[in-house]
């Protein structure tokens, strides 16, 4: 089953498939990574895993979801690293031994984009929880992923800390799209509603209409990162060797440097963080 599902991911899931540096290497120089719709759909990984690639041989295949759905599948075993930003879940997957070690990578930040009209009139607010009340306070139309992203945990986290139940007026101004990051301000433009999104889709999102970012600043927004090797003593098929390559490799100064060197319109998407013990030239 994991052969048919690595072949299925290669052929139709498959967001990034790199050239081999070395044809001698080819067959099983490969891995899966399974990440999250916002560091695919960024354009990150189309700038460093050539890099990557060129350096060891080694062709990364990614599959892009949301954070609850990529640490199912590695849990699965249908995958080799695992690259999320939802760190109590990515804990609770190492603790339960379907990984072997979680690393910092990068982190950037969560804003609240929404109409220029403002009708909750939070523009300009550092204050996300309280930012959240003043919408639901409002019954702004509000587009959530409703998905188990990593996105969407931090959405929860944020509606709690409000005190509000968002899901009891769920259909009616709050909006639960159950779709990636970028069908989901796609909606939010269409209905003139506020998002929750992290800074590095917005960047890199071409249909932003007149949306504007309205709130940001708060710690509470902090968005960082992890990346971890599925264990192989949980599944022996999971191609430790290269997968740890790939993760020595992000961790390095060569690899962290890609990562902060990755830009668009001269605006950084992701600032590296790995701790400097993880560091390796």
């Amino acid at each position: 089953m994991l052969s048919q599902l690595r072949t299925l991911f290669a052929t139709v899931i498959l967001a990034g498939s790199l050239p081999f540096a070395s044809a001698s290497l080819a067959g099983d120089s490969s891995i899966i990574l399974q990440s999250t719709t916002s560091t695919a759909n960024s354009g990150l990984y189309d700038h460093i895993l050539p890099i990557f690639t060129e350096k060891t041989g080694i062709q990364v295949n990614v599959v892009a979801v949301g954070t609850g759905q990529a640490i199912k599948n590695a849990k699965n075993g249908d995958g080799d690293v695992l690259l999320v930003h939802a760190k109590p879940a990515e804990e609770k997957f190492v603790a339960e031994g379907y990984g072997v070690k979680r690393f910092d990578v990068m982190y950037n930040d969560f804003i609240i984009v929404g109409p220029p009209s403002d009708p909750a009139k939070v523009g300009g607010m550092k204050d996300a929880p309280a930012a959240f009340k003043l919408i639901a306070d409002a019954k702004a139309p509000f587009a959530s992923r409703g998905d188990n992203s990593g996105t969407h945990k931090k959405e929860l986290r944020l509606w709690k800390a409000a005190n509000v139940d968002q899901a009891a007026d769920s259909g009616t101004w709050y909006r639960e799209t159950g779709s990636g990051m970028g069908a989901t301000l796609n909606a939010a433009v269409g209905m003139d509603a506020y998002a929750m999104t992290d800074r590095g889709t917005w960047i890199s999102f071409k249909n932003r209409g007149d949306h504007e970012i309205l709130v940001e600043g708060d710690d509470n927004l902090f968005n960082q990162y992890g990346i971890i090797l599925v264990n192989p003593d949980k599944h022996p098929k999971t191609k430790a060797k290269e997968g740890q390559a790939f993760i020595d490799w992000v961790l390095s100064r060569e690899g962290q440097d890609a990562i902060a060197d990755y830009k668009l319109g001269g605006q950084q998407l992701f600032f590296p963080n790995a701790e400097t013990a993880q560091l390796t030239n």
